[in-house]
């Protein structure tokens, strides 16, 4: 059981790490590059089933950090709770900064864009590299408490 919870978090917190890291690095600058118009059709897009898995991906790493943490000892558990709390901080970035101006911009219509309009892509993309720091930092403290213990 161990070992099946051991790939399970090495998945989930890799699966999150690298989404994270591939929309840092590759679609956030082509979102900042679009046109405001653009950039609403293409986020609506982009964002459909990001939003309903990644919570559940993100919840169940968490879970097994915590577990992981509880039952080992010594440096093995330090790093599975470091863990567990840079993979929280994913999920609270997500949930109280980046979600809620998703779901501005789903709202948005591209021809309702005027000069007043307040784009959210350079606030969306710090939070963003906050939760990418936590994410690749949950994923390799894991792997490494799961290599150690």
């Amino acid at each position: 059981m161990v070992e099946a919870l051991s790939v399970l978090v090495l998945l989930g917190t890799g699966l999150v790490a690298g989404v994270l890291f591939a929309v840092a690095l590759s679609v956030m600058p082509a979102l900042i590059a679009m046109t405001p118009e653009r950039y609403v059709d293409t986020h609506r897009l982009l964002g459909r089933r990001y939003d309903r898995i990644m919570p559940f991906i993100v919840t169940g790493s968490i879970a097994i950090d915590v577990g992981f943490a509880i039952r080992a000892t010594g440096t093995d558990r330090l790093l599975f709770a470091i863990a567990a709390l840079c993979m929280a901080a994913v999920a609270v970035v997500s949930q109280t900064r980046n979600v809620p101006m998703n779901r501005i911009v789903k709202r948005t219509r591209p021809q309702d864009l005027g000069p007043d309009w307040r784009d959210p892509r350079p606030a969306w993309r710090d939070w963003h590299l906050v939760r990418t720091c936590c994410a690749v930092a949950g994923c390799a403290l894991t792997a490494a408490a799961v290599v150690l213990s």
